[in-house]
């Protein structure tokens, strides 16, 4: 409707799961590289997770057009099947011929194991792909598993790809499942665009359409951000309308009243004679709350939930601990000095000093001390694979912003160190006050310069290897970063969910001190689960 007044070849922010509109954001890049990493191994399952709208489909048709050609693959959409169904799919989408009506299931299995042989002896691969994973029934998903029993003495002949939603990470982290869980060789967690990415990606929509002029200001940009929590499907259906409406009113762009409406109409909260400000903010409320939700549902391993009853119902409370709705800073100091305070609670947790008064940044001061810093951009569930306290920047109610130090995640509930106080709030309510940005420390190896890399030798590849070996990998300590520790080093990463590269670098090296126990502070305790 609006192509020939925006001088647009074709509609940019479509749902459907076009490749050529697949925007890379970091995520999106390792998510892929998993995937790739996945096929062109041996092993059995691939797990991709996400949000609904976070790009997974669209992600998988890119991963479609980058597979090898000697590799097969079948795609099965509705995963909602009997075992008989599933298996006849599996026939028909990689052209296998069987009797119709046929109801045994070791016959349907049996042409799928022809099949499967006679591929590998031609030396292609054979590929399953699964969306909406979570959809799967147990006996479904026991069949599944059983596929990959098909093997000949060297490898596998059927891989696996599980594409879902967060509840599939969960149901497959449940006792009964966790054969499959084992057999998993890689897996990722697709969470939505930063704040930094929704620019890019529309802009990137936008060109591949043909825009030639910017359609909107990057004014408009951090409130798409917020209305839209990153979320890329949410970013389309907004950005369509606002196309829309910027349309219907002449307008050569869209402006950020044009938007707010668009706002109320996707999110279905215009009402008549209500105040167009009091719908915007009714919008960013309950998205507040839906991103809420998202945070708490991203996470790498799924915790159990919070029972915990009110203050008055637990007994003694913890000393100097206040129990608290909402974050904000005291108001009888200046904010301005958030910051310092932040960093010397941080630095309080490893036992170590900040001093605002000395020179040299924080980083500095905790590199004196045998510390890494790290700033990066996140959320909650990249906090909990972390697994460290952190100073974050957090948006005040009026819009001026303080730093909080996060302490404990146990459950849906943080504790915070804000100012000279403690205090304990719900996640849910503090999950919009956040801007995203947040800094850790991390305990460098000795000697630590650099990553840690293949054909390395001295102090940091022992670390390495007797890291490892603390964290149960059997492996000899050795001072040669060879060939054996790096399959060692991979292994290690994929367990984690960490990108598979043999790179050793602070996210590696975090996650080896955590698994060989080393004495550093944790964000959750092992007996909370987080």
């Amino acid at each position: 409707m609006y192509l020939e007044h925006f001088a647009l070849k074709e509609m940019p922010f479509t749902l459907a799961p076009d490749p050529r509109y697949l925007y890379m954001s970091e995520g999106h890049r390792e998510a892929l590289a998993h995937l790739l990493y996945g096929i062109k191994s041996n092993g059995c399952f691939v797990l991709l997770t996400g949000e609904v709208g976070t790009g997974k489909t669209t992600l998988c048709r890119c991963l479609l057009d980058q597979v090898p050609d000697d590799v097969e693959i079948a795609f099965i959409l509705n995963p909602r099947l009997t075992v008989q169904e599933l298996l006849a799919v599996i026939c028909d989408e990689l052209g296998i011929r069987y009797r119709k009506g046929t109801r045994s299931t070791k016959v349907l299995v049996d042409h799928i194991y022809a099949y499967l042989l006679d591929a590998y002896s031609k030396g292609r691969k054979t590929v399953l792909v699964i969306e909406e994973a979570q959809n799967l029934s147990p006996d479904v998903l026991e069949q599944i598993r059983l596929l990959t029993n098909l093997e000949t003495e060297k490898e596998k002949l059927l891989q696996i790809i599980l594409i879902g939603q967060p509840e599939l990470r969960e149901m497959l982290s449940r006792a009964e499942f966790r054969q499959i869980s084992q057999r998993i060789t890689a897996r990722y967690h697709l969470g939505p665009l930063s704040e930094e990415d929704v620019p890019a990606y529309i802009s990137h929509r936008l060109s591949v359409a043909g825009a030639r002029s910017r359609l909107f200001p990057p004014s408009t940009f951090g409130t798409i951000y917020r209305l839209t929590g990153g979320v890329p499907r949410l970013v389309n259906l907004l950005c369509d309308r606002a196309l829309l409406g910027a349309y219907a009113e002449g307008r050569d762009r869209v402006e950020m009243s044009t938007l707010m409406k668009a706002a109320q109409e996707v999110f279905g909260l215009e009402r008549p004679g209500r105040s167009p400000f009091l719908a915007a903010a009714a919008v960013v409320l309950m998205i507040a709350a839906v991103l809420s939700a998202l945070y708490l549902s991203q996470r790498w391993s799924s915790s159990p939930p919070d029972h915990r009853t009110a203050p008055q119902e637990e007994g003694v409370a913890e000393a100097g601990l206040e129990r608290s709705a909402t974050l904000s800073w005291p108001g009888a100091r200046e904010a301005s000095s958030s910051r310092e305070t932040a960093y010397q609670a941080l630095f309080k947790e490893w036992g170590a000093l900040f001093d605002p008064g000395l020179e040299g940044t924080a980083c500095q001061q905790a590199a004196a001390q045998g510390l890494g810093c790290l700033h990066k951009r996140g959320d909650f569930s990249t906090l909990r694979q972390l697994n460290r306290p952190a100073v974050m920047r957090m948006r005040a109610p009026d819009g001026s912003e303080f730093y909080a130090t996060l302490t404990k995640l146990k459950g849906q509930r943080a504790r915070f160190v804000v100012g000279t106080g403690s205090r304990e709030v719900s996640l849910q309510e503090i999950a919009d006050r956040w801007t995203g940005d947040y800094t850790i420390l991390w305990r460098m190896p000795p000697s630590y310069v650099r990553e840690i890399r293949p054909g390395d030798e001295g102090p940091m590849v022992e670390w390495l290897s007797s890291r490892l070996a603390a964290a149960q990998v059997d492996i000899p300590v050795t001072r040669v970063f060879d060939a054996a520790l790096l399959k060692e080093v991979k292994r290690f990463q994929i367990s984690e969910g960490l990108m598979p590269d043999g790179i050793v670098g602070p996210n590696t090296i975090i996650h080896l001190n955590t698994a060989a126990g080393a004495d550093v502070p944790l964000l959750i305790d092992e007996e909370d689960g987080g």
